[in-house]
């Protein structure tokens, strides 16, 4: 089991399944993406770079990842933790850096001060849609100018800090076993959107922990078709675990 992100991020770059799907995210008006283990650590390893060469991100960096369930946001997840940063989930809690989405509007951000990220979270979507947040960085415009590997200058211990919610508090080596929930080796693993980006990201953790992948259904894929299109992902994607 990983003691780190690093150490499973690692193991997503360079493992047996490496050229697999490890994330496949079906999104609204029959939007599907397919990340394998090596695309998926491609754009973590953007995203980290975007947070420490540009942002200054380090251990004990607070980010809020103010966005939905999505693909994008374990992306910056993963990027926070390898860094060695603290993903907090209050929405009252400060924050170095807060990531929003279109729907809100940069209003989680405003009360905590620091810097705005506004992802575009569209398939085709370039560049955030509509009128930046005032002073925020556009993150589909400018993350894919960074460097695909990253290399940390002091990369985070598995006992350094990295989810706070509420009391809670959890470790970079908890996020593997604690936070994340338990899979079967090589599970293909259901995850709801509709449950919230916490849930999402304890599911995700848990499935390539366990060296398998994900299937990230939003809710108007799962609704379509009366329900029906659900069944049919389950079958296409040769889902295992619910």
């Amino acid at each position: 089991m990983p003691t780190t992100i690093a150490h499973l991020l690692q193991r997503l770059r360079a493992g047996q399944h490496a050229s697999s799907p490890r994330l496949t995210w079906y999104g609204p008006d029959g939007e599907r993406i397919e990340l394998s283990g090596r695309v998926l650590e491609n754009w973590v390893a953007k995203t980290s770079n975007f947070l420490s060469e540009e942002l200054d991100a380090e251990a004990g960096t607070r980010v809020r990842i103010a966005l939905p369930a999505h693909w994008k946001s374990a992306v910056v997840a993963l990027a926070a933790w390898q860094v060695g940063a603290v993903v907090v989930e209050d929405h009252d809690a400060p924050a170095d850096i807060t990531f929003v989405g279109p729907e809100p509007a940069a209003d989680d951000a405003a009360s905590s001060g620091g810097v705005v990220v506004a992802v575009a979270l569209g398939a085709l979507e370039m560049g955030y849609p509509g009128q930046l947040p005032a002073g925020a960085y556009d993150y589909a415009a400018v993350v894919r100018q960074f460097a695909d590997s990253y290399e940390p200058f002091d990369p985070p211990s598995a006992d350094d800090a990295a989810y706070e919610s509420g009391g809670e508090s959890f470790s970079q080596a908890e996020l593997s076993a604690g936070f994340a929930s338990p899979a079967e080796p090589g599970a293909r693993v259901l995850v709801p959107a509709r449950e919230g980006l916490r849930a999402a990201l304890s599911r995700l953790l848990g499935a390539w922990a366990a060296d398998g992948s994900a299937v990230l259904v939003h809710a108007q894929a799962e609704e379509a078709e009366g329900g029906r299109m659900l069944e049919r992902i389950r079958q296409a994607e040769k889902v295992t675990a619910p």
